[in-house]
């Protein structure tokens, strides 16, 4: 129920994508401690601004410029939070991003450290020195601050043209907190200017990527490959009021007996049962961690060239083997890599291509030839699609062998669904000859596996042809309260291999590492009379530029880091 969560204690990112609608530019930046009562100092004063999750009595109450903050674990030491507390910690937690590198894919697991030292020269310079050996210390990552700010409408109604054309500007609140952050640093805490691949950013910024409809430029919720992006983030437990989570939870919440139900909120926030009905094991004194979670920053480039070149190259051969045209066969490349179509619409339900079609222009963000619209009714009538519960009410228990969504697409990885039901069954039915399929099939063995999705992409924020040495990607953050059940599972076990989808060693076929690997699989139907068609020109498109772990704390345990008094017995 709604009651069970403390909105007001429990920071408003946790809760709330401020995404690329509502919040579609962001700015991310990092600190450093070098005296702790000048840190707490620091903390005092962003506290007394972070946006809660308290919910806003009209959507025209929200801020124009959110505020939230996190701690990696040598933040808290700096802080001086203690020691009986810091041990009991995660050790995941404890040891950083960096040191889970080969197992998250970060670097070629078949080298060691020592094979190759200079593993991480693609980082940006803030991470490179991040908590690596040798350092001291020196150049760790302490406070992150985040900054999510809306467009700048000049009191213009958002669906007229004025209001349209208003879209692409930030709100001047970003920068106005940008310069209010950067004046509460000196010699105590530092604002660590090292971002980006060249280290001359002071901050990392994010944004929607825009288009063009009309003249306008409107934010999408496409990333730079052009997919797509964001949709079924999970619902839990008291994450909305109830009236709202009845809609919100089809499809993103969990398929239980032939229903949908929210998740249990200890999936995402510490001090509450999850999904086991038990609560998260957390350090002393329990009110520190209780309404808090944890989050891996990770910045992900993208080799958007790369990309383009094996598509095109994959679609050619497609085309030819199965008697399509290229356009088609491009569209149906990039739908089974992802899952979906490029705008939104989920193979599991629409699984072929002239249906999709079909439905884009039955919808109204097509016209009668197939064509993507490029006006903004037809950029509101998609917008509307992905936010609805027909985006994400579907399940792959009916679609076993991968006919409709390959089983190694990138979506049946990231949310398995109830696609693990050990009472599923492979294989057609003599009967019916179509594939078997399990009704009852529940999210029993995925549903702890689930994870918060937050940040935006960055980079030039349009779809102008660029190469992969440009700056270009995503900026994940991925919530939850476990990081190695959750977050580190996924990558490690889903993203980075294969064996549960029935794919061998073959990895995401977009945010897997594909040095060795470079096959994807897209099965077809014995009743189209086609051949599957294998995949084997992969690259990694996704390379990982830095990142680290950190602790949300709540508003409570904030105020405790900032008094210096966290009291352990």
């Amino acid at each position: 129920m709604a009651d069970q969560l403390n909105l007001h204690d429990i920071q408003g990112n946790v809760t709330r994508a401020y995404g690329r609608f509502s919040f579609p530019f962001a700015r991310y930046l990092f600190f450093r401690i070098r005296n702790p009562a000048a840190g707490r100092a620091f903390v005092d004063a962003v506290r007394k601004q972070v946006t809660t999750s308290a919910r806003w009595p009209e959507e025209a109450d929200k801020p124009e410029c959110t505020v939230n903050i996190a701690f990696t674990f040598m933040g808290l030491y700096w802080l001086e939070v203690p020691d009986r507390t810091l041990q009991g910690m995660p050790d995941v937690f404890i040891s950083g991003m960096r040191s889970r590198a080969s197992m998250l894919g970060d670097r070629d697991p078949t080298k060691t450290a020592d094979d190759d030292p200079d593993w991480d020269r693609d980082w940006d310079p803030i991470w490179q020195g991040n908590r690596k050996e040798g350092k001291g210390g020196a150049e760790d990552v302490h406070i992150l601050v985040t900054l999510n700010a809306q467009p700048d409408l000049g009191g213009a109604d958002p669906e007229t043209p004025e209001g349209l054309a208003r879209l692409k500007q930030p709100h001047p609140e970003l920068e106005a907190k940008t310069a209010w952050l950067k004046s509460l640093t000196g010699s105590g805490v530092e604002l660590i200017e090292a971002n980006g691949k060249a280290g001359d950013q002071p901050y990392q910024a994010a944004s929607a990527v825009f288009d063009d409809f009309e003249g306008l430029a409107l934010p999408t919720a496409r990333e730079h490959f052009g997919f797509t992006d964001g949709i079924g983030d999970p619902v839990f437990k008291g994450q909305y009021p109830p009236e709202k989570e009845k809609t919100a939870l089809i499809g993103r919440g969990k398929r239980m007996g032939g229903d949908w139900e929210p998740l249990e909120p200890g999936e995402f926030i510490l001090g509450h049962p999850g999904e086991s009905q038990e609560l998260p094991p957390t350090a002393m004194p329990p009110e520190f961690m209780q309404n808090g979670t944890f989050m891996a920053y990770r910045k992900l480039h993208e080799n958007v060239a790369s990309f383009h070149e094996v598509v095109d190259a994959e679609a050619a051969q497609y085309a030819e083997t199965m008697g399509v045209d290229l356009p088609q066969a491009k569209e149906t490349i990039l739908a089974k890599m992802c899952g979906r179509w490029s705008d939104g619409v989920p193979l599991a339900v629409v699984p072929g291509y002239d249906d999709w079609i079909a439905l884009g222009t039955k919808l109204g963000w097509r016209d009668d030839t197939g064509a993507m619209l490029k006006t903004p009714l037809s950029w509101e009538k998609n917008l509307a699609y992905i936010r609805s519960p027909a985006a994400s009410d579907f399940r792959y228990a009916d679609d076993m062998a991968g006919f409709k969504c390959p089983g190694g697409a990138h979506m049946r990885r990231m949310n398995t669904r109830d696609y693990l039901d050990p009472l599923n069954q492979f294989g057609i039915d003599p009967e019916t000859g179509t594939q078997f399929e399990n009704p009852k099939a529940t999210h029993a063995l995925n549903k702890r596996r689930r994870v918060l999705r937050r940040g935006l992409p960055y980079g030039p924020p349009n779809f102008e042809p660029r190469d992969d040495a440009s700056e270009q990607g995503v900026i994940m953050m991925v919530m939850g309260v476990d990081l190695f059940r959750q977050f580190e599972f996924v990558q490690q076990q889903w993203i980075q291999y294969g064996l549960d989808f029935h794919q061998g060693n073959n990895t995401c076929p977009m945010l897997g590492r594909h040095d060795h690997h470079t096959r994807h699989m897209i099965p077809s139907d014995p009743k189209s009379g086609k051949p599957p068609y294998m995949m084997t020109r992969l690259k990694t498109f996704v390379e990982c530029r830095g990142g680290d772990y950190f602790f949300v704390p709540s508003m409570i345990a904030l105020r405790m880091i900032a008094m210096g008094i966290v009291d352990p017995t």
